[in-house]
């Protein structure tokens, strides 16, 4: 199941600004590699930020939204932003769902 996961911080928070959180940020790839199967994470879709509005968007391929939560909790993530994990579809299968 795709889930989407929004994690936004302040600009005191950023990376960019806070060396406490640029310590933790520079970790994430090697700690979300280490920890995937751990936490039954089945695989990162994709990662992508908008450094300007302090947001990132992580789209992740789990069995459910407690896995990605224990996650964000181990690599450091949930220490500087907010996190909001929902649950996403294909648009193709939505389509293929209406169709129906």
């Amino acid at each position: 199941m795709l889930f989407g996961v929004f994690a936004t911080h302040s600009p005191e928070s950023c990376p960019l600004n806070n060396s406490k959180n640029k310590r933790i940020f520079l970790e994430f790839e090697n700690k979300i590699r280490k920890n995937l199967k751990k936490i039954n994470i089945i695989k990162v879709i994709g990662f992508y930020m908008s450094v300007l509005e302090h947001q990132w968007i992580i789209i992740l391929d789990a069995k459910n939204a407690h896995d990605i939560e224990n996650l964000c909790i181990a690599v450091g993530i949930s220490s500087m932003s907010t996190v909001k994990i929902v649950p996403m579809n294909d648009f193709k299968v939505v389509v293929n769902r209406i169709k129906s």
